[in-house]
Order: C-alpha cells, then sequence, then structure tokens
C-alpha cells in the first residue's frame, strides 16, 4: 500500500531574498531580483546585462571556515537550505532510522566556478597549484553527499542531473522513494551557481538568454516581447516526509504532494517539442499518480522562462494536458522575479508552489503586460491573486528535452 507524503519544512536562497519569508514577501509585493552589471568587466567594461544574482549570502553560522574553503557554492547553498528546512520543519530526524532518511539535490551544471577557477590556476600556475578540493568541490553530487555527512542521513542519497528540470525531478524522485516505503523522510530540491561570464557567454551565444538592459522588462514569461531568461543562481530545498510520522509529533505542513510525472521529448538537444507533447504528457502522468480528477488543478507553476519556444511550447502543453479547463487555471511564472535558476528553478519553484497552496494566494507574472496569441492563457498579470487551491502543478523542462511535473494538493486528513 502507497504512503501519504508532506511537505513539512522550506528553506531557500535566491536573489529576491534568502529565506522562505523574504522570497514570499518579494514575490506578494511583485519586486524582482534583477540588476544591471557587466558580465565580461575585463573584456566589454561598458557592456551592461541584466542578472539575477543571490545577495548577501552569509553561510557562517551554518558552515565552519575549514568546510567553507572545501565546498563549492551549490554546497554551501544546501547545506544552508538544508538547516533552514529542518529548522523549519522542526525535527532532526533523530528519531528515525538514519538509513530510512534519504537525500536528493540536484544540480544541472555542478560546482562549474570551481573548474574554471582550477582549470585557470592549471594553465597559468602550472599543476602543482590546482587545489586538492577540486574534484569533490566541482562534481554535482557533492551538495547531497554534503548534507548527509552533516546531518547523518544515510539512506538513498543521489544527484538528479536533467539541467533545468533537476530540482523537480529530485523531489519527485524522493516522492517516490516515500511513497513507496524506500524512505520515511527525505531532504530534497535543487542547488546551482553559475553566475560567471564563461556560463553566460556561452547561454548568450545559443541566444537563450535576453540582452534587455531594461531590468524591468528583461524576464518577461508569456509577453510578445519575452526574449529570453535571465541567468541566476540559488537553491531550494524541501522536507518530505511520510504522512503519518509528521502528524505524529505535531508537524506544520504545508502540502501534500500526490503525483510525480516524468518524460522526455526526444526531439532536440536545446529546443522543445513544439507541438508541447512531453510536457503534456509529464503533467498527465503527475495528475494521474496523485489519483485526482484533471478538473481538480487550477494552478500551475510554469517552467515559464521568457524564452520564445518555451512559452509557446508549454502553453500547448497546458491545453493538451487539460482540454477546455486549461482556460480555468491560473499560471504564472516564478522566473518573473528570480531568473531563471537553471537546476535549482524546479526546488525554489517547489517552494513557491507550497506556500501558494498553504497560504492561498498566487504570485503576479511580473512584466507581463504585451499578450501573445500564442500564449492566451491565464497568466495572473494583475497582481497578487488570492484564491482556494484544490490542486497545484509545477514544471520544470529541461535541455535534453527533459520534462518534470509535481502534484501538490491542500492537506486533509
Amino acid at each position: 500500500m502507497s504512503k501519504r507524503v508532506v511537505i513539512t519544512g522550506l528553506g531557500c536562497v535566491t536573489p529576491c531574498g534568502n529565506s522562505p519569508e523574504e522570497l514570499w514577501a518579494s514575490l506578494m509585493a511583485g519586486k524582482h531580483g534583477f540588476t544591471l552589471e557587466p558580465w565580461f568587466p575585463d573584456q566589454e567594461p561598458d557592456s551592461l546585462n541584466v542578472v539575477a544574482k543571490v545577495k548577501n549570502f552569509d553561510p557562517s553560522g551554518v558552515i565552519d571556515k575549514k568546510e567553507l574553503r572545501r565546498n563549492d557554492v551549490i554546497s554551501q547553498y544546501a547545506v544552508y537550505c538544508t538547516d533552514q528546512a529542518l529548522k523549519d520543519a522542526g525535527t532532526d530526524f533523530k528519531d528515525l532510522d538514519p538509513f530510512r532518511v534519504g537525500c536528493v539535490i540536484g544540480s544541472g551544471i555542478g560546482g562549474i566556478v570551481t573548474t574554471y577557477e582550477e582549470i585557470e590556476n592549471y594553465r597559468e600556475k602550472g599543476n602543482k597549484r590546482v587545489s586538492v578540493f577540486t574534484i569533490t568541490k566541482m562534481i554535482g553530487n557533492m551538495p547531497a553527499g554534503t548534507v548527509a555527512i552533516k546531518y547523518g542521513f544515510k539512506g538513498s542519497n543521489f544527484c538528479v542531473t536533467t539541467a533545468c528540470a533537476s530540482g523537480t525531478q529530485s523531489i519527485g524522485e524522493a516522492f517516490h522513494a516515500i511513497k513507496y516505503g524506500y524512505l520515511d523522510a527525505a531532504v530534497a530540491g535543487g542547488t546551482e551557481h553559475a553566475n560567471i561570464g564563461f556560463c553566460f557567454a556561452s547561454f548568450n551565444n545559443m541566444k537563450a538568454i535576453t540582452r534587455s538592459q531594461d531590468v524591468d522588462r528583461a524576464s518577461i514569461p508569456f509577453d510578445a516581447e519575452r526574449s529570453g531568461f535571465v541567468l541566476g543562481d540559488g537553491c531550494g530545498i524541501v522536507i518530505l516526509e511520510e504522512y503519518e510520522h509528521a502528524k505524529a509529533r505535531g508537524a506544520k505542513i504545508y502540502a501534500e504532494i500526490k503525483g510525480y510525472g516524468s518524460t522526455c521529448d526526444a526531439y532536440h538537444e536545446t529546443s522543445p517539442d513544439p507541438e508541447g507533447l512531453g510536457g503534456a504528457m509529464a503533467m498527465r502522468l503527475a495528475v494521474e499518480d496523485a489519483g485526482i480528477p484533471p478538473e481538480q488543478i487550477n494552478y500551475i507553476n510554469a517552467h515559464g522562462t521568457s524564452t520564445h519556444m518555451n512559452d509557446m511550447t508549454e502553453t500547448k502543453a497546458v491545453k493538451k494536458a487539460f482540454g477546455d479547463h486549461a482556460a480555468k487555471i491560473a499560471i504564472n511564472s516564478t522566473k518573473s522575479m528570480t531568473g531563471h535558476l537553471l537546476g535549482a528553478a524546479g526546488g525554489v519553484e517547489a517552494v513557491v508552489t507550497a506556500l501558494s497552496v498553504k497560504n492561498g494566494k498566487v504570485h503576479r507574472t511580473l512584466g507581463y503586460k504585451t499578450p501573445d496569441p500564442d500564449c492566451d492563457l491565464d497568466y495572473v498579470p494583475e497582481g497578487t491573486r488570492d484564491m482556494k487551491i484544490t490542486g497545484a502543478l509545477s514544471n520544470s523542462l529541461g535541455f535534453g528535452g527533459h520534462n518534470g511535473c509535481i502534484c501538490l494538493v491542500p492537506i486533509e486528513d
């Protein structure tokens, strides 16, 4: 018999704040986290670009100086956010068998900043100047491993690397592990830190990033004038727990995860299937896994990157998945305020979706002004909307055609 799975703790660092409370306040106020600055100060000092960076991040209260030196920022983010989330959940799970507590934290790129810096060290200073910590700082599984080491969680532990779907699929895989009895609890989410000129150049040269210099019109998902995403970094972590365990200890519950869908477009390295078939199937599978009627879904936190193809095909996917009911679903994009956090996006957006379900509020899609005939659904353009959410989906669609979708519902005894 399958088990119920609930979200009992949240943690995040984002361009819009370094806690769930700060992020939520920013989203409710319709404030983005974008700044205008040079990406290539040594090469193009006068060329300014819109970026979405984490600000004022200080992990010193959670991670000591020795550990800070040994860990890339992606692992620092993950430990910091896990500490937040466990405190929010009000437990360290010491009452559970440690082999029943897992950790699934995704990263689309891994420690790319460490990789870049140490390659430069090798080229400029020689092989003896390459840090002994290079490998452990650069590999993508280390955030999950580092969290497990710090908190003593010995259950299933791995990293999902499916580009921008990494965070959502990490949560989905952890959810299924608890649902089907392999774990009792898990730390799950995504982390990313790729805010360096090398990564910006890579995305920019493939024309994925906006070149707008207007911070208020840079990330505008579903708007006819959208021109690409704003590159960001951050981390989002959720604590997943078997419902009966959470109930027995009197835990605060944000929402119940009911379903998870995972598919592949099998179409192109970077472009989504223009018909949205893979995304539509991921949503259908999540709803089927949840065992609820499609009409119960009335909110979708969309992938919504502000690229032309993504927003158009995601709109098609919603229509294919829900038919006439699609027009009745409130759809927003958190990336309109945080930018695109790559492998961390799904983790942060799961935090936002859980808060939306708990609080009965949906944030606006900031910057949406000019309707696009190809994007003709309800993108919540008017401002924060009060609504009773009966069923919510959080979508993530990644390079390689990876599609992930999780289904959340309000908790009911």
